[in-house]
């Protein structure tokens, strides 16, 4: 058709055959579908986009422009961008677009930069992102269905749809801006409701938000039954799939419900997903560049998933469920053409070489990788076991209940709360100490007289042996490792879901301490504090702490964690995630060097929930360690 022809060209180029469709004179500023030639129209000249995926959620502020300017020098000509309405709703009503969530300042950074923008504001965006970016308070109402026509789910996503989309129109293509598109949900095909009605009201909403104008679109897998139940008229059907697929089949099925318009890869995947205790997944170059060479042959649009991600303030990994809770890990490396340091790869540059076979690629060079310094080992000291800073980390006191409580019954969304309750009877001989199956979500750290005895898992050991005396205090000390984002189990709730009960007799009257950890730490607690005289014992879940300075120059780096369990890190109040070396495959957390100080010292905080080595120290390498599980 017309549009292959010109498909490759980018801003203001006017192929000749273009000329005589100007006698239409189209809008000044116009991005449409064209239904005749197959193809997209950009102010009424044929145009196709080749795009990446970039989370200003997961990069931090002071990197976007790096990794955007990478971005555009790839020879991209947009970004696909996801909103998690969770990041900037934190509970009903109250709203975060400050600093890092400043999304405002993120678009108008990638106009400034002369790409254009595809925009995801979900509600649902799944993205790896915890509960696939709907706020965890949704489910304090127990019985919502989420992702459906529920009143309850519709009122929320209408009042926060009324806060950011208004904030999105300016920034249309149509109106002056850079966003050409905007998708409404995300593979809803493979959720069960398959509620049209739920589909129908966003349009509506996003219509009469948005305009008439915007170009509105759904991405969905190949396969039929999940093409039928995520298309919707009014909708343009976009299809997504990764460089292992038959591109001619692939498109095939995009075909067949859309018969005409642009051929669409909304999410090319460059790379996949790493769980806890997996192999590290990782993609050939040459395979992902064949795969975008062939489809750019065929003149479709595409966007890269997984180019450029990094993590953010508050890495909010999700989870899968496939047959068994599998949680995702801290790192969005996932194998990607930029690394998570935002360093260009192998993988990267083929990309780009594919590019330039279809398009002219920007003048200048690629920026460098970032540069990184290896600070070396620090040594940490115990600072206090966490049951005994429970009045620094829950000072509102404790909630009392007959029976446990779950997270969203206590208003917590993340982290950890310690349920405490009283032996009823003397233990001599050994009793267990239980869950119903699938109770404890995720993982429950049991101490009994503040002793370590064990862990309880969600689909791994749901019961300890134990002995003790009648009154002796049992603490059980419950994560959450990130809530479901995809499939049809994403109502998962968090904490102790059901009793537990020694010898099989249900344990009741329970002390719940919802723990505020990154608060007190972002406030600068413990290093504003006296150690407490903590007692030896390296066992069970404890805060140690210690400092190291900069050589004059903060600079990324990488950490890794010899000999201690699983746990999460803080520097300088910032949370960096969780590490879990046992596990693997990832064996180091990023830390970037925009969060570290030069000249006075940096704050170092880990909670280690197992057990610490005996010399308990960090290692700061100028590289990452993947791929080592046990």
């Amino acid at each position: 058709g017309a549009c292959e022809g010109a498909a490759g060209l980018g801003e203001g180029v006017q192929p000749p055959s273009a000329a005589p469709l100007l006698q239409a004179s189209p809008p000044a500023r116009s991005f449409q579908l064209d239904y005749e030639e197959d193809c997209f129209r950009k102010d009424g000249a044929p145009f196709r986009y080749i795009s990446g995926s970039i989370h200003y959620a997961r990069v931090p502020r002071p990197a976007w422009r790096d990794r955007l300017l990478k971005m555009y020098m790839s020879g991209l000509s947009a970004v696909q961008v996801y909103v998690p309405w969770n990041y900037h709703e934190p509970l009903p009503g109250v709203y975060d677009f400050a600093g890092d969530r400043d999304v405002e300042a993120f678009l108008d950074l990638t106009a400034e930069l002369g790409l254009l923008v595809i925009l995801r504001p979900g509600p649902y965006i799944c993205a790896e992102w915890e509960m696939g970016g709907l706020p965890a308070w949704l489910l304090w109402k127990p019985d919502i269905v989420l992702r459906s026509s529920d009143p309850a789910y519709l009122a929320a996503v209408d009042s926060w749809l009324h806060v950011l989309l208004p904030k999105i129109k300016p920034r249309l293509y149509q109106h002056g801006g850079n966003i050409i598109s905007v998708q409404v949900e995300n593979e809803y095909g493979s959720y069960y409701a398959c509620d049209y009605g739920y589909l129908r009201h966003l349009l509506g909403s996003f219509r009469a938000l948005l305009g008439t104008e915007v170009l509105l679109f759904t991405t969905d897998s190949t396969r039929a039954q999940e093409l039928r139940c995520g298309t919707l008229q009014g909708l343009y059907a976009t299809i997504d799939f990764g460089p292992g697929s038959n591109v001619t089949e692939a498109f095939g099925a995009q075909r067949r419900v859309e018969p005409k318009g642009p051929l669409v890869n909304s999410e090319y995947y460059t790379g996949w997903l790493d769980y806890w205790g997996e192999a590290h997944a990782s993609t050939s170059s040459a395979q992902v560049a064949q795969g975008l060479e062939d489809m750019l042959q065929l003149g479709a649009s595409i966007n890269m998933q997984s180019p450029f991600l990094q993590l953010s303030s508050l890495p909010r990994p999700g989870a899968d469920f496939k047959d068994q809770y599998k949680p995702v890990t801290t790192s969005y490396d996932y194998d990607a053409p930029l690394s998570e340091a935002g360093d260009p790869t192998e993988k990267l540059f083929a990309i780009r070489t594919v590019i330039s076979k279809f398009q002219p690629l920007p003048v200048g060079p690629m920026p460098p990788a970032t540069p990184k310094y290896a600070y070396g080992r620090v040594a940490l000291r115990k600072y206090a076991d966490l049951l005994d800073v429970l009045d620094v980390l829950c000072p509102s006191g404790p909630i009392q209940s007959q029976f446990p409580l779950t997270f969203e019954a206590i208003k917590q969304a993340h982290g950890f709360v310690v349920y405490r309750t009283q032996l009823p009877r003397d233990v001599l001989d050994p009793a267990t100490l239980g869950a119903p199956p699938h109770s404890v979500c995720d993982r429950g750290y049991v101490m009994l007289r503040q002793e370590y005895q064990g862990t309880l898992e969600r689909d791994g050991q749901t019961t300890l042996r134990v002995t003790g005396r009648a009154g002796d205090t049992l603490d059980v000390l419950l994560e959450n490792m990130g809530r479901i984002s995809f499939g049809a189990n994403i109502s998962d709730f968090k904490g102790l879901l059901g009793n537990l009960s020694l010898d099989s007799s249900p344990l009741s009257n329970w002390l719940i301490y919802p723990l505020a950890i990154d608060t007190a730490i972002q406030q600068g607690w413990p290093h504003a504090d006296l150690p407490k005289s903590s007692r030896g014992g390296r066992a069970g879940p404890a805060f140690y702490t210690g400092t190291f300075e900069t050589p004059g120059v903060a600079w990324d780096t990488f950490v890794k964690f010899p000999g201690w369990s699983k746990g999460q890190l803080w520097i300088n109040g910032f949370n960096l995630g969780r590490y879990w070396p046992c596990h693997g495959p990832q064996q180091t957390l990023f830390v970037p060097g925009s969060v570290l100080h030069v000249g006075h010292p940096n704050n170092i905080t880990v909670l280690e929930l197992e057990g610490a080595p005996p010399a308990p120290s960090l290692l700061f390498l100028d590289r990452p360690l993947f791929n080592r599980t046990l």
